[in-house]
């Protein structure tokens, strides 16, 4: 284990040099330039650059791409440049973009960091207010924090993403280039959230206090059709689904599940008021802005599952999926009033629906609602992780999680208990569902 307040280790390969920054002020500190753009790193023996970039569009949109692959659609270029294009991602909305890149001896870009500065801890869905109120009141200062993250969306993925056949080295390079930026700014704290489990252990290996979290997932068995998984249920909760599911739609409801060429803008136009009607419900203000929404369904329909309820030709409520190579994510939902059990119709049965009929290995629902494990959804463990420069303050956290990890691993071997599925036991011994089941 590194200890946070020593980077050395990570940077043994490296060094830090000082660039003048050409209007005749003094050098900044040896980490940057003052380019408004990018700040250098370079290693003597493979000359690898590492830059932080204050947009996501100066960093080219296929370079980027290549490193972040086409499994998971919200650390693609076009999602992420969305969000700063639009506004929603901006320094007057408290998140500051400070990406990473990393340039090879090849003179390509090898990696790259989704990053940011942030002077709140609004639009994350890791808490750590409480570790801001502790710090600020021993009197340190919390922000602005530096944030590995999407934005507003709490769906594990990538975060340190490498171009295939990069070096071997090109991880702990960007690490670097991340605890350096941290170390040199004195910024108080790094934060990675939801990276994926290998990526969490890296993180962990290198110094990284580990948070453990948890979210509910649906998982394809391989089911045939949505009758198929209805099987798979035990008989209560199988009669619980059917019943939720027709009385769904006994007002007069019909759904529409669009996605590519079917999204049109009168579809987003009425799914933005339903966001906004339920976004100032529970949290008073909206994250995101219509011009968000209108530059996903231009330049990214295809990754974009949108499932709409209507009465007529007037739509109700709306549900927004965002569709990887092998998992649906569920993401937004709004509505217009209050119609019963509609929500879990358009959010979870039919994101298991469109799952089953693409032959998707998952659907992740997020966090929140113990109320999924009873439609299919189990607890899984997720991840952040978190540098603390500061001695004290790290212990403080590193005793505060360790805390909160037991407490989390028995709530997930609890909730799990609660699973809707047939007892493996009596599967092969049960019955096919009664026709009135």
């Amino acid at each position: 284990m590194l200890d946070s307040t020593d980077a050395s280790p990570i940077l043994a390969r490296g060094y830090l040099h000082k660039t003048e920054t050409g209007d005749g002020e003094e050098p900044q500190d040896p980490l940057f330039r003052n380019s408004g753009a990018e700040h250098e790193m370079t290693d003597r023996n493979d000359t690898v650059t590492v830059c932080v970039h204050s947009a996501i569009a100066e960093i080219p949109a296929g370079a980027w791409n290549a490193c972040a692959g086409e499994v998971n659609p919200t650390v693609s270029h076009t999602f992420l440049n969305a969000l700063e294009e639009s506004g929603s991602t901006t320094p007057r909305t408290g998140w500051m973009p400070q990406h990473l890149s990393l340039t090879g001896p090849d003179g390509e870009i090898a990696g790259v960091v989704p990053l940011y500065a942030k002077t709140h801890s609004h639009g994350e869905y890791i808490f750590d207010y409480g570790w801001a109120d502790a710090y600020e009141r021993a009197g340190g200062r919390y922000y602005p924090k530096l944030l590995s993250a999407v934005p507003f969306t709490p769906v594990p993925g990538p975060r340190l993403l490498i171009r295939p056949g990069a070096a071997a080295e090109t991880r702990s390079h960007l690490l670097a280039g991340m605890v350096e930026f941290t170390n040199r700014r004195r910024i108080s704290s790094l934060h990675v959230n939801f990276p994926e489990p290998s990526e969490a252990e890296t993180l962990a290996e290198a110094g990284f206090l580990q948070r453990l979290g948890q979210q509910f997932h649906w998982a394809n068995a391989g089911y045939r059709d949505f009758d198929d998984y209805l099987a798979a249920l035990n008989s209560r909760k199988r009669k619980a689904v059917k019943k939720e599911r027709r009385e769904a739609l006994v007002r007069g409801l019909e759904i529409d599940v669009l996605t590519g060429a079917d999204l049109k803008p009168r579809h987003w136009d009425a799914f933005f008021e339903f966001y906004l009607a339920t976004s100032d419900r529970k949290w008073g203000s909206a994250y995101l802005n219509r011009r968000f929404f209108a530059l996903i369904g231009e330049r990214m329909p295809e990754k974009v599952v949108l499932v709409m309820a209507r009465r007529g030709a007037n739509y109700v409520a709306g549900a927004l999926n965002l569709l990887g190579k092998d998992t649906i994510y569920g993401r937004n939902w709004g509505s217009y009033g209050d119609y019963k059990f509609l929500h879990f119709e358009c959010c979870y049965y039919r994101a298991i629906e469109f799952a089953i009929s693409h032959g998707l290995k998952r659907v992740e629902a997020g966090a929140q609602g113990p109320h999924k494990i009873q439609r299919g959804y189990l607890p899984v463990p997720t991840y952040s992780a978190h540098w603390i420069p500061d001695p004290g303050f790290r212990r403080a956290v590193a005793q505060f999680l360790a805390r909160e990890r037991q407490m989390i691993e028995r709530k997930i071997e609890g909730l799990a208990e609660f699973s809707p599925f047939r007892r493996e036991e009596n599967v092969c011994n049960a019955a096919e569902p009664a026709e009135g089941d």
